[in-house]
């Protein structure tokens, strides 16, 4: 093989080379030759692979001749039918003495061995054939200048001049390719094959094209990067043709190739080209294909042309937001210029605020308000704005002339508007569209700035779409796809920025893909490229599980299916439109959402997997989305059971007047219909339905057509739903604790999702209601603290101390939104800072109010849970007890003013507590942290008899008893127990017996004695001359006066080796409860006490002879603040958190 070339066409050759990484073979078809079959053509390529695979370095070598070159061997030997390739090496003679070269020439020697440094691997194939060849028919497609069809000719006619040496001239193109069309330079095989016939065809030689096409050709082949060889197809095989293979996978060529065998007629050419993407630039043959070649054109091999598809692409939509400055569109370039994908298609919507100030103009138009003009000065002025600050030089005159061009169109299309008085469609389409123009010119020229070779796409020339009714259109993918590879031929490049929003009809009509046209946009494109997935840049993470605005708690989801997207776009979730996800859905295309603002979020993907593999029932549901402004229209009548056509009676009214139907419920006894349509088109739906119905009506066979205004609907999304029992159950459960009454429920039997009807005023507290309970821990309590002095606040600190360990390990997640004092109070949506709830407490409280402080806790929907921790000794909060039950407020409180109360205020609570879904523990009522309550009713509800409660329930008087020995009087030790903190502040509160009287009467009425605090006899330790001190600094002054009394009583009980303890007792066989100061031996239990210990014993039918005993610390801020921890704890527990 020859290849000759002027020393213009080595330079371009070597610019072009330069880029060459790849040698790669295609064949299209086969080419048989007498003495050779098919199959031994496919033998002996497949056996010659690994040679081309392997690299061989062509060496630059003395030629015969004296001609330097690039050449390779090919050894044929007698008889052969065909041998395999030499590696490339200096010619020597064959062992017959005839040798058989075919040599590659360039003209100059530095030139060719620039080319030659370049390739790693070398090929060529011959055979002989004893059968001479006839002209074939035209086989490729003949372009307007007829170059192609005279170039073939020209090959024929140089094989006709070569019949005296018994060769062939087999002739083809030296190839460059990348995009369309390839950059070629003629070259000339012979091959020792008998004479054909001359060309029957005139070969007028072509005129030399300018020498500006060099380096315009030389510019393009700059970006190559693969060396290719082709053979060209019959049209036939011209689809074939569009999917080359590399080089690594030439045997499924060869294998390719059997499909389309052609006759031992066909004469074999082709061309030798540089591929990276479809299509090439050609350079034609020569006139004489054996001197020096002199024209270049270039032309678009509409053959070769193809758009690469797959996932070399990636599709980035920017939105308006992400478009809205300058400085956000140079943004956006560095994004597109960080993704590492091979290809890159841009879709961006206009400019923020633009495309609504460009409906602006047509409206303004239209009403024939003179102010358009100055409506699109300020247009052209943004835009300008943003050019100038983001282009410079030739860029920036270049996109700002186009910009004047436009404006100055639209002032004439706006003027004819104002003249007319009215714009179709089609012009306000074509005015609003310009936003997207503009904004995709100006961001393909920041890219290209920066180097990157970029191009700028008018979608309107690509994107064919149809009206499909309801004011939306259909994309045609067939005629789209065809014009997307079309407009690639002539502008490839790695990176496109593309017009959204904008596209055109099949008569080349301006048009727009309406309601969120540019997510539309970019799903349509990524589907016709077959991208790796569709990424949408807003400015949120990603998808909510709710709506943030609605409910503060919503989460980003990190995975949603195709299915669940559409489902929440469906019922107003701001994700996508639901025909944005058809296009990719059905090439399973991923969709990520996410956040330009926040490239460290990694958005919400779309896909078509479920996440949540693992069947967590709480992660069935995926999100919660609402509608608003909806009418539930109910048709109902004992005429419409069995009676075939009813449903498509009503629905067909419905449809004649237009309305758009968003749910449906029918009950299964077919005795009523509702179904849920839009507020504003309920008045036209109900007439439509009596006019329907009137016979019916008047009849009674229906019975009414009811309209019940001001509801919304409620959805809950979630693929893993199906299948799933209890999730409904969940739902529903939450609904109820919110107090939510539920008008109608749809559910279809594919499961995807659960919708119901509400009364639009609960439809925010249901949505929060739901919400919390299926994506907040299922034992989330919102805790408001009334009482932050010594227990409160203790309790406050361990809550803060203990919040993160709880939620890790028990799943209780306890928020306090509340925390009010006698004077003050703190309230949180979501939540106190308990690490600085005391400083918070003082800069941001507000008046303390009761009932605000408990209504801020009731109506706050977000938590399902809600718990009012009272830690005072107040009675007038307790009074609330009953009132905040009855609200589904749980109570927790060591006060015992409420149990020790009135007798039918405590009944009534307890028969609330037990009818109701609300929990009261007061287990800090009788023995501070020890189990005390809880140990009785554990008693009672086993089946026991309680016969007896004798216990010392005082933590004071246990430590001044305790302490009362020796030589210390009993003043003394009254005067350091008020000093260590175990009295209250008057220590007559304490040494009175009032505290020890109610906690008897607690234990008495829990097991079961109906008894009064004024039942409870009470010996006071308070002398009665001192009951009238005006102050506990006075009484403690008189005190001393008594200390001979006290020390008399305890000589007494020492004398009898006994001592004093002060006790309640409950007797439950003689119904009856005393607190009174006894005498106990010192082995007795009761005597063992130390410090300001409890004890209480426990007599009961299974432990008579030895009472059952519960002792421990029974005072002090620490032990009280830890038992109503635990009672918080026990209410987590009830409510479903692991034990």
């Amino acid at each position: 093989m020859r290849i000759i070339s002027t020393d213009e066409d080595t330079n371009v050759m070597c610019s072009v080379v330069d880029r060459v990484k790849t040698l790669v073979v295609y064949i299209d078809y086969e080419y048989i030759v007498a003495s050779a079959t098919w199959d031994d053509v496919v033998a002996n390529l497949v056996a010659e692979m690994p040679k081309v695979i392997s690299p061989m370095k062509a060496q630059h070598t003395e030629s015969k001749g004296g001609e330097d070159g690039f050449s390779g061997r090919c050894k044929t030997t007698s008889g052969s039918r065909l041998k395999g390739v030499r590696a490339v090496g200096t010619p020597d003679d064959e062992e017959d003495g005839s040798p058989n070269e075919d040599v590659m020439d360039m003209s100059d020697e530095d030139s060719a061995g620039r080319i030659n440094s370049k390739f790693t691997s070398f090929k060529i194939f011959q055979t002989k054939t004893k059968q001479s060849l006839k002209w074939p028919k035209p086989n490729l497609p003949i372009d307007n200048d007829n170059v192609k069809s005279q170039a073939n000719c020209r090959s024929k006619a140089a094989g006709s001049r070569q019949q005296a040496a018994g060769k062939q001239a087999l002739c083809g193109t030296v190839g460059l390719k990348k995009g369309f069309g390839s950059l070629a330079v003629p070259f000339c095989c012979e091959l020792a094959r008998p004479a054909l016939p001359p060309c029957p065809c005139p070969c007028p030689s072509p005129s030399p094209s300018p020498l500006s096409r060099v380096s315009a050709l030389a510019v393009a082949a700059s970006e190559m990067q693969g060396l290719a060889v082709s053979i060209p197809l019959p049209p036939a095989a011209a689809a074939a043709r569009r999917r080359p293979c590399a080089s690594s996978s030439t045997r499924e060529a060869v294998l390719q190739c059997w499909k389309y065998k052609s006759s031992q007629d066909q004469y074999l050419g082709g061309s030798l080209r540089i591929s990276q993407s479809q299509g090439s630039l050609h350079r034609h043959r020569s006139t004489n294909l054996l001197r020096p070649a002199a024209a270049i054109s270039v032309e678009q091999d509409e053959v070769n042309t193809y758009l690469p598809k797959g996932d070399m692409w990636s599709v980035h939509k920017f939105g308006g937001t992400c478009m809205g400055t300058p400085q956000r569109i140079q943004s956006v370039a560095d994004i597109v210029l960080g993704d590492s994908s091979e290809r890159k298609l841009i879709i961006v919507s206009a400019m923020s605020k633009v495309t609504d100030m460009m409906y602006n103009l047509v409206q303004k138009a239209q009403s024939r308000d003179d102010s358009y003009t100055i409506a699109l000065d300020e247009v052209f002025e943004k835009h300008m704005a943003a050019a100038k600050y983001l282009l410079d030089g030739e860029d920036l005159a270049r996109f700002l002339s186009q910009l004047h061009s436009d404006v100055s169109n639209l002032r004439a299309m706006l003027r004819a508007i104002y003249i007319a008085g009215h714009a179709t469609e089609s012009f306000s389409d074509f005015v609003v569209g310009h936003g997207e123009l503009w904004s995709a010119q100006m961001l393909s020229y920041a890219i290209k700035k920066s180097g990157a070779p970029c191009s700028w796409m008018d979608t309107r020339e690509v994107l064919v779409v149809k009206p499909s009714g309801s004011n939306q259109v259909d994309p045609d993918y067939l005629e789209s796809e065809k014009r997307l590879q079309k407009w690639f031929s002539r502008q490839p490049a790695e990176i496109i920025v593309a017009t959204g929003f904008i596209a055109s009809t099949a008569e080349n009509i301006p048009t727009t893909l309406k309601r969120d046209g540019s997510d539309f946009s970019a799903a349509i494109i990524g589907s016709l490229v077959r991208a790796r997935q569709v990424t949408i840049w807003t400015d949120v993470d990603g998808v909510f599980s709710a709506d943030p605005r609605k409910v503060s708690e919503a989460v980003i989801l990190s995975t949603l299916s195709y299915q669940e997207a559409w489902e929440m776009s469906y019922f107003g979730a701001n994700v996508l439109h639901p025909r944005t996800i058809i296009p990719v859905m059905k090439d399973n295309i991923p969709i990520v959402i996410r956040n330009m603002f926040n490239l460290s979020a990694p958005g919400t993907m779309i896909c078509k997997q479920p996440a949540n593999e693992n069947g967590d029932l709480d992660a069935c549901v995926k999100s919660f989305a609402t509608i608003d402004n909806l009418a539930l229209v109910n048709v109902e009548g004992t005429g419409m059971a069995g009676v075939p056509g009813t449903a498509s009676a009503i629905f067909s009214a419905v449809k004649d007047v237009g309305a758009n139907v968003i749910m449906i419920s029918q009950a299964s006894s077919e005795h009523s219909v509702c179904f849920a349509v839009p507020e504003k088109e309920v008045a036209a739906v109900s007439a439509a339905l009596h006019v329907r119905f009137r016979e019916a009506l008047a009849a009674g066979r229906l019975s009414k057509v009811e309209v019940i205004n001001g509801c919304s609907i409620l959805a809950a999304v979630g693929l893993r739903m199906a299948s799933t029992p209890g999730v409904s159950a969940i739902l529903f459960d939450a609904l109820a604790k919110a107090n939510i009454n539920v008008r109608a429920i749809a559910q279809g039997c594919s499961e995807y999702n659960i919708t119901v009807v509400l009364k639009q005023e609960d439809c925010v507290r249901a949505l929060r209601a739901v919400h919390s309970r299926f994506f907040l821990s299922k034992t989330t309590l919102a805790v408001g603290i009334i009482g932050p002095g010594l227990i409160g606040g203790t309790l406050l600190n361990q809550l803060k101390d203990q919040a993160a360990v709880l939620k890790e390990n028990m799943n209780i997640d306890l928020r306090v939104i509340g925390i009010t004092g006698s004077s003050t109070m703190l309230l949180s949506d979501t939540g106190i800072d308990l690490t600085q709830w005391k400083q918070l407490l003082q800069k941001e409280a507000e008046p303390a109010d009761i009932d605000n402080f408990v209504h801020h806790l009731s109506d706050n929907h977000v938590f399902p849970n809600k718990v009012l921790v009272d830690c005072t000794a107040d009675t007038s909060v307790a009074s609330h007890y009953y009132d905040w039950l009855k609200k589904g407020i749980h109570v927790i409180t060591p006060n015992k003013k409420a149990n020790s109360g009135p007798l039918d205020r405590y009944l009534k609570l307890r028969t609330l507590q037990r009818a109701s879904y609300t929990h009261y523990f007061y287990e800090a009522t009788v023995g501070a942290g020890l189990p005390i309550i809880s140990t009785l009713r554990g008693l009672l509800e086993t089946g026991d008899k309680i016969l007896r409660i004798e216990g010392i329930f005082s933590g004071t008087l246990s430590y001044i008893f305790n302490n009362f020995k020796g030589t210390k009087t009993f003043s003394d030790v009254v005067a350091e127990a008020k000093e260590s903190g175990y009295t209250e502040p008057d220590p007559r509160d304490d040494l009175s017996g009032t505290d020890v009287a109610r906690k008897v009467i607690i234990l008495a009425r829990e097991s079961g004695l109906r008894l009064e605090l004024s039942d409870i006899p009470v010996k006071s330790l308070v002398p009665e001359a001192l009951g009238s001190c005006s102050s506990a600094d006075e009484f403690m002054q008189k005190l001393p006066s008594f200390d001979e009394d006290w020390a008399r009583q305890r000589s007494d009980a020492e004398a009898a080796d006994e001592v004093l303890r002060y006790v309640g007792v409950v007797d439950t066989v003689n119904k009856r409860g005393q607190v009174e100061l006894c005498r106990y031996k010192r082995d007795h239990p009761f005597a063992q006490l130390s410090g300001s210990d409890n004890i209480i014993a426990f007599t009961t039918s299974r432990y008579k002879e030895q009472p059952l005993i519960v002792r421990g610390p029974g005072a002090g801020a620490e032990v009280t603040a830890g038992g109503v921890f635990c009672d918080i704890l026990r209410l987590a527990s009830y409510l479903g958190s692991p034990s």
